[in-house]
């Protein structure tokens, strides 16, 4: 069992993709518990991987192939474990996307993969989202936070524009605003009266921990 977990984090740490969906599936038909493998195994792998990203052992094409490997090994397993008596309790709902303009899509897609293996449900609408989207998926799925990601300074102030749009609709005391991106930064974040910014994947997991109050 042991050696079992081990191979699944170091396959997330290797960035190992295949070895991950092919361990994911072998851990289906194994008995084990699916939320001991996702908690101990891939998840366990996927801290490592934001550990050394933090620490500056690994850079950016590392820190990718450890969230898609991640992405493989949930692909397989998270049907399986909705169906089942072990459901993850969730941290809360999340939606995600780049804002309307911009279609840069790996740093977003990267947090929101961070997000979902760390226990968030996920919402990814990809990119270029328009605001009344956002707000509408939130309003849909009861959504606790949205996460907003923009990539050009000439998009960022769209980010604003949901803040702007929550108010209008009532909704800003429920639901809470995420943002980042390489334009935006703390300053901004308050300027807009966001709930924080995020310079990576590490950190949004971070945050949007602390903003649901389970830091």
């Amino acid at each position: 069992m042991e050696a079992f977990l081990d191979n699944c984090a170091k396959a997330i740490v290797a960035g190992d993709g295949g070895g991950a969906e092919r361990l994911a599936g072998e851990a289906l038909g194994s008995g084990l518990s699916l939320l001991q493998v996702i908690e101990e195994g891939f998840v366990r792998g996927i801290r490592e991987v934001g550990r050394l990203w933090e620490e500056g052992e690994i850079f950016l094409p590392e820190l990718v192939m450890g969230a898609e490997a991640m992405k493989k090994a949930m692909t397989v397993l998270q049907p399986a474990l909705e169906g089942s008596d072990e459901a993850q309790e969730s941290l809360g709902r999340i939606v995600i996307g780049t804002i309307e303009g911009d279609i840069h899509d790996i740093g977003k897609t990267l947090v929101a993969t961070m997000l979902s293996a760390n226990g968030f449900e996920v919402t990814d609408l990809g990119t270029d989202v328009p605001v009344a989207r956002f707000i509408d998926e939130a309003e849909a799925r009861n959504a606790d936070c949205i996460a907003i990601s923009a990539l050009l300074t000439t998009t960022m102030n769209g980010q604003k524009r949901v803040i702007d749009e929550l108010v209008k609709r009532s909704m800003r005391d429920k639901v809470k605003v995420m943002v980042g991106g390489a334009p935006c930064n703390e300053a901004w974040a308050k300027e807009i009266d966001a709930d924080g910014y995020a310079g990576d994947a590490v950190s949004a997991v971070a945050l949007a921990k602390g903003l649901a109050g389970k830091a």
